[in-house]
């Protein structure tokens, strides 16, 4: 156990949570990993039916389902499927929330209480059951803040701010965040969320910005260098000698994927440039059809591929894209997809479709942020990139590693355990 740190029982709530072997959410995993090696517990509960693979995990009637995966106990709670809609999104989100607070507390007379609850979101239900069950067991908890709800649906439209629900939302997010008693946030500028609604006490609000903290998302870099040499994709095309522009990721409208493939048809007649495209979703089936229509020739799209397969994929490219869409995401501040540490933990240059807030790419100039998104823009920074000198662009990939090692979970479980300490 490291010095100054003494034993904790930590529990995880986090809705999309998973195990390394499954696709989906495995920061509470890691975490769980990162503390049992300095001398902590750590339970993670999560929701059974898995969002990212459309399948669940308990085919039966039971509550729950214990999985013990490399010393990290994950309690699997009973939820229904969410894929057929905004209803059944609601009411799997419902059933969490009911269900984990009833699980927990079965599992506490069993197992003892924990020392620290730490509950995350994005959506709001599992903090209000964390903070809730912590009460109960007069225990701390800590929210732990990856996306901004209901911020992400006013941005979408599919709420006004103004309305009676909005104002229902934004009050529920305030009683989550005074009764928190601590806060992480996953991007560095999401404190400043909480000035701009004049909730910190600076302001005459009730929060005190001291219980916040920032912990952005990262990277197992060991477990990354390890799959990059054990986990090799048989894929002619990696090994190709093209400059490989690649994409991984979901095929949705709030990824614009289409934008890769303008950018393509602006580049047909540079035939040492290859576009590869990995992951599935809605728009699959239309962009293949473009790529069709256009004789996109240098374009593949590849498909699903397992996550294991990832980091070997990121190693063999080119130039690895971040690729967003500008109006449907506030970017202001910062970023704090998983995807991005696995581009840097690559060692490979980084192309971003957005201009972000407390840019990582600018602070570790380890890539190129388009401040428009045009198809023309990025054309221009793919030919950049490819056109660099040797050693720049070599350079380019070492401080993008050098950037990852800030993000390696050894480095975010030591700022975790700093929080967990100062409760």
């Amino acid at each position: 156990m490291a010095a100054g740190y003494k034993r904790k029982n930590i529990w995880f709530f986090h809705h999309y949570a998973v195990l390394p072997s499954m696709n989906g959410q495995i920061r509470p995993f890691n975490f769980g990993k990162m503390l049992k090696e300095h001398g902590y517990e750590a339970t993670v509960f999560a929701a059974s039916y898995l969002h990212h693979a459309n399948r669940n995990v308990i085919s039966d009637g039971r509550r729950c389902l214990f999985i013990d995966e490399e010393g990290v106990p994950f309690v699997f709670v009973n939820t229904p499927s969410s894929a057929s809609g905004l209803g059944a999104r609601i009411r799997n989100m419902a059933s969490f929330y009911f269900g984990v607070m009833n699980v927990a507390r079965d599992y506490a007379r069993e197992h003892g209480k924990p020392d620290v609850i730490i509950a995350s979101s994005p959506h709001p239900l599992t903090m209000i059951a964390g903070i809730r069950t912590a009460k109960k067991l007069k225990i701390p908890c800590v929210c732990e803040v990856r996306d901004l709800w209901p911020e992400a649906i006013f941005s979408f439209g599919k709420v006004k701010e103004h309305s009676f629900l909005g104002r229902i939302l934004l009050a529920g997010e305030h009683w989550i965040y005074k009764n928190a008693d601590r806060i992480i946030f996953t991007k560095e500028g999401d404190v400043d969320y909480l000035k701009e609604r004049k909730w910190d006490a600076g302001q005459g609000g009730d929060i005190d910005l001291e219980k916040c903290h920032y912990i952005n998302n990262g990277v197992d870099i060991e477990a990354f260098r390890q799959a990059i040499t054990e986990e090799r994709l048989a894929d002619v095309a990696l090994q190709d000698e093209k400059f490989k522009v690649v994409y991984v990721g979901s095929i949705r409208p709030v990824n614009e994927v289409g934008l890769l493939l303008d950018a393509a048809a602006l580049l047909k007649e540079q035939r040492d440039i290859q576009f590869l495209i990995y992951g599935e979703g809605n728009q699959m089936e239309e962009l293949q059809r473009r790529i069709a229509a256009e004789g996109l020739t240098n374009v593949t799209m590849k498909g699903y591929v397992e996550r294991r397969f990832v980091p070997y994929i990121l190693s063999q490219s080119s130039v690895n894209i971040l690729n967003y869409s500008q109006a449907k995401y506030n970017w202001t501040r910062g970023n704090s997809s998983n995807k991005l540490f696995e581009y840097m933990a690559s060692g490979k240059p980084i192309i971003s479709t957005i201009k972000m807030g407390y840019c990582l790419l600018e602070k570790y100039q380890c890539g190129i942020s388009l401040e428009s998104s045009t198809p023309e823009e990025l054309a221009r920074a793919i030919l950049k990139v490819r056109d660099l000198p040797h050693g720049k662009y070599e350079e380019m990939g070492k401080n993008a590693q050098r950037g990852a090692a800030d993000f390696d979970y050894k480095a975010l479980a030591a700022k975790l355990m700093a929080v967990i300490e100062g409760l």
